[in-house]
């Protein structure tokens, strides 16, 4: 399906690529250019937009502090997706046309399906004109498992991780849980990978009720809250992110439900403002980074660092795994000593790193999954930094280092000759 997406939206990735064509340095070589796709307008533009003003906020310290790489400086390109996977094949196309080394993607893992796909076939038939794709945050399990490529980097947790950590926060008496997520293919692995964590780690917890809902479509979630509430359990694990997530805990907030929320996504831009003080030590969030982990571990740099991004910004920095993939497409760079993507992927494979916590990180060869460390955050008051002028902001819970979150692979990777 999507390569012959692919091929059919050729003439409008041209003309897209016509648009961005003037946006950049005349010459294409005085920029080591990424493509970012992801929801800039619709239901999930917030998500997108905050990511964007990280990653720039990122890119600008790479560039100026740190002298991009090769005496090169990254200059990231966006392109609105609105959610589609066809939307984001052109994004593809606009890339490949300028010959970008680079497209990163972040929200939808059926759009990180699609992109795994087309970029596979066009890397195979243009092979002095490959890219590689960068995922910063389509989670699906199976995207570095049995779909798994060369060219595609994943540099977030993958959802049986995440739903690994989630458990590991379930307090003992918390036996009745509800699991509710979003009918696509991340919400479904999400599904399927609490469960077995459930059984795993936790085989005295009894779920009490199982729903997925449309992607984007419910507008009010009371009727949900309703089905919870007289279901018994005692905490709502979920993986929905976006307005799915702030308006899910909002009902549950504003119906002043007894219930705990164990989710994947609540600490993204909107969801301190939709949970709101009555959310006050009720919602937990894995993430890989919240402002108050700096403190809680004396680490002064990455506390100024999320500092400066608040003076500048008015939501929250949580996106210390972007910093961490443009450290590693600089070293990647540097260690390739060349742009040419077939190089670089080879020089990320295994590539260690040090993030800017003073965690240790791998990007493991056998699947190019990250490995890294994850946290648990409450919603709560008292922290040193609130969340989106809430009074209240996330402090750590539980942290999970990448020694105990490592996963075996199913990944059965086909590489291309080195060159």
């Amino acid at each position: 399906m999507a390569l012959r997406l692919f091929a059919r939206l050729a003439t409008a990735a041209l003309l897209a690529a016509a648009a961005f064509a003037g946006s950049g340095p005349a010459n294409a070589e005085d920029t080591i250019k990424i493509a970012y796709t992801d929801p800039l307008s619709g239901p999930f533009a917030q998500v997108g937009d905050a990511n964007l003003k990280q990653m720039q906020y990122i890119i600008d310290y790479i560039n100026t502090q740190k002298g991009g790489a090769l005496g090169k400086k990254f200059e990231l390109v966006p392109f609105d997706n609105k959610s589609q996977p066809s939307d984001a094949l052109i994004a593809l196309k606009s890339a490949t046309d300028q010959n970008m080394p680079f497209i990163m993607q972040c929200s939808g893992s059926n759009i990180a399906a699609a992109l795994i796909e087309a970029v596979d076939k066009h890397n195979s038939r243009n092979p002095d004109n490959r890219i590689i794709y960068v995922n910063c945050g389509a989670v699906a399990t199976e995207l570095t498992n049995e779909k798994c490529s060369f060219w595609h980097f994943r540099f977030d947790a993958h959802s049986a991780m995440k739903a690994e950590v989630m458990v590991r926060a379930l307090p003992k008496d918390v036996t009745k849980v509800y699991l509710l997520n979003q009918d696509y293919l991340f919400g479904q692995s999400v599904q399927r990978d609490v469960k077995a964590a459930l059984a795993k780690l936790r085989p005295d917890v009894q779920v009490v009720g199982d729903e997925l809902i449309p992607l984007g479509k419910v507008k009010d979630f009371a009727p949900y809250i309703t089905k919870i509430k007289a279901s018994g359990a005692q905490a709502l694990l979920t993986g929905n992110w976006g307005p799915d997530m702030n308006l899910l805990i909002k009902a549950g907030i504003d119906a002043g439900v007894d219930l705990r929320y164990y989710t994947m996504y609540a600490h993204l831009a909107g969801g301190a403002v939709a949970i709101g003080p009555g959310g006050d030590g009720k919602v937990r969030s894995v993430m890989s980074f919240n402002e108050n982990v700096a403190p809680e571990i004396g680490n002064k740099e990455a506390e100024a660092w999320t500092a400066a991004f608040r003076e500048k910004y008015p939501f929250d920095f949580y996106a210390a795994g972007f910093r961490t993939i443009f450290e590693y497409l600089q070293e990647g760079i540097k260690k390739a000593n060349s742009t040419d993507p077939t190089k670089i992927a080879f020089a990320l494979e295994g590539l260690p790193h040090k993030d800017f916590l003073g965690y240790d990180t791998v990007m493991r060869k056998d699947d190019h999954q990250l490995i890294s460390e994850y946290f648990v955050g409450v919603f709560k008051k008292g922290v040193k930094y609130d969340s989106e002028k809430t009074g209240l902001g996330w402090g750590t819970e539980v942290t999970v280092l990448a020694k105990d979150l490592e996963q075996p692979t199913t990944c059965k990777m086909k590489r291309p000759a080195e060159r």
